[in-house]
């Protein structure tokens, strides 16, 4: 690969991970769980936000319902950038299975696990070798 060619691929991932973080940031957290549970269903969005409830994240897209704890909204709004990330490049079929599958970048654990566990570098890595095609183990 040539330096050009290098350099063009991690502008890209860069353009479209920060678009990705942009778009999130312009949505309320109802509609980031919204979103979300849609691609991924309410017991995975639950899940990685941490809670034990699998139904919470039900309530949480409610505009009456309760909010979730900030460290539960961090997570829900970088998982929904991810989302972003690897749908767009991959298509949704491929973005839900990379989020519950075993993740070589991420020691075998799945990206729902390691949101969970506020692994944010380890994962933002590995969505961009999913994009790169860059799984080299």
């Amino acid at each position: 690969m040539s330096v050009i060619s290098e350099e063009f691929d991690v502008m890209s991932i860069a353009t479209t991970t920060g678009s990705a973080h942009a778009r999130t940031a312009r949505l309320g957290i109802r509609e980031i769980v919204r979103r979300l549970n849609a691609a991924l269903g309410a017991t995975l969005v639950a899940a990685l936000a941490g809670s034990k409830d699998r139904k919470i994240s039900y309530k949480w897209a409610q505009q009456d319902g309760p909010t979730p704890h900030q460290v539960a909204v961090k997570r829900l709004q970088f998982a929904y950038a991810q989302w972003l990330v690897v749908s767009e490049a991959e298509g949704e079929h491929v973005a839900r299975l990379w989020f519950i599958g075993a993740n070589p970048w991420l020691d075998h654990d799945s990206p729902i696990d390691a949101i969970r566990d506020d692994r944010f570098k380890e994962i933002a890595a590995a969505a961009s070798a999913m994009i790169d095609d860059g799984f080299t183990g």
